[in-house]
């Protein structure tokens, strides 16, 4: 019986980690970005993976504050949070949404 009910609690936490693909993709690479369809091209810098996200509705921070996104135009890491959701637009294949980027500047000394 305790077999079972922990099979299950497993299978049951597979389940929401496949349905929930949100990720916390951690530092990425930015490779390029299109201005006119708020796309951008991103490769994860731990494992190389290359991501196409649609980032029109992104929350874009820089030190935790608000900002445009042609101030990622600046930059060449970032940190992203992505929605995996495979889709189309204008005959692009899109590999999800980015949900959250965040980027965070050292201070330069003074």
């Amino acid at each position: 019986m305790k077999k079972c009910v922990l099979f299950c609690i497993a299978i049951g936490f597979i389940a929401f980690y496949g349905i929930s693909k949100e990720i916390e993709s951690g530092n990425c690479r930015l490779l390029s970005i299109s201005e006119s369809e708020k796309l951008i091209l991103i490769s994860q810098i731990s494992s190389k993976n290359k991501y196409l996200l649609d980032a029109s509705s992104a929350k874009i921070t820089i030190n935790g504050k608000p900002a445009e996104f042609s101030s990622l135009k600046e930059v060449s890491v970032v940190q992203v949070k992505m929605d995996l959701r495979k889709s189309n637009r204008n005959r692009i294949t899109i590999n999800g949404s980015a949900t959250e980027i965040r980027i965070i500047n050292p201070e330069k000394p003074q």
